[in-house]
């Protein structure tokens, strides 16, 4: 019996799962099919489903790019001071997108401290929220005339026309729904000390000039659903918590 073709037979036994973990080889180079895997993983995750034309699309591609990498070797074009660094900076890329992925995946936010997070937040802002208006002036006495004026029956919205606050005068000098501490302090203690309709008995000074005040309506403060911000909370759980380790990382090195 020839005994070179069992073991002819065996050899191409042994290597065909080898030759199956290939997608192609170009000049004798084998191309990953792990590396088609991972661009079509990609690919998916942009809207592009898994399909027979996108597996042979990134065949063509990934061989395209491996008769490009061998040219690119040959002009020994990795070896330019430029190219190698930009080389470095892209390894050092992938490292710590794979550190921080890594982190992530070892230490979730859960729905515990995302709840907990949510709760002191409101705990800070509670209060009241204040629906305003103001005409803004640059002197006390333009302001104390308006008061006058105001008491005497006219419009605010009409005088507010005179506002040196371009960003409401057109709109009745009408502020958005706000906490008191969204203003500056002169201006939110005259809020809190207005009640609702109330109009501000005395000009109030700030930076900016001089306010009339009215105050047309008091709330409690307005807080979205726990369940509509959740991934804002999670997401800036998560950097505090990787701004953390990273901290730690930094004070155990040594930098010189």
């Amino acid at each position: 019996m020839n005994r070179t073709i069992p073991l002819l037979l065996a050899g191409l036994l042994a290597s065909g799962p080898l030759f199956a973990q290939n997608l192609a080889r170009v000049n004798g180079v084998a191309i990953p099919t792990a590396r088609a895997d991972a661009m079509v993983k990609e690919l998916a995750a942009q809207g592009k489903p898994d399909s027979p034309q996108i597996r042979e699309a990134v065949k063509d591609q990934l061989i395209t790019y491996e008769i490009m990498m061998q040219e690119a070797t040959k002009l020994g074009l990795a070896k330019q001071p430029e190219i190698a660094t930009q080389l470095e900076f892209a390894r050092q890329n992938v490292l710590v997108r794979a550190l921080l992925q890594d982190y992530v995946k070892k230490n979730p936010v859960t729905d515990a401290e995302i709840k907990a997070e949510y709760d002191r937040y409101k705990g800070e802002r509670g209060g009241k929220e204040y629906r305003a208006r103001h005409i803004l002036v640059k002197t006390e006495a333009e302001a104390k005339g308006l008061i006058a004026k105001l008491k005497g029956g006219a419009k605010f919205e009409d005088l507010a026309k005179q506002s040196i606050d371009t960003s409401n005068k057109d709109k009745g000098g009408e502020l958005d729904w706000a906490a008191g501490d969204a203003y500056v302090p002169e201006f939110s203690k005259a809020l809190a000390a207005l009640p609702k309709g109330a109009l501000s008995e005395t000009p109030v000074q700030t930076q900016f000039g001089w306010h009339v005040i009215r105050v047309d309506d008091v709330r409690e403060a307005q807080f979205p659903p726990i369940e509509q911000v959740k991934p804002q909370i999670q997401d800036a759980l998560q950097r505090s918590r990787i701004d953390k380790m990273l901290s730690e990382l930094r004070s155990k090195s040594k930098i010189e």
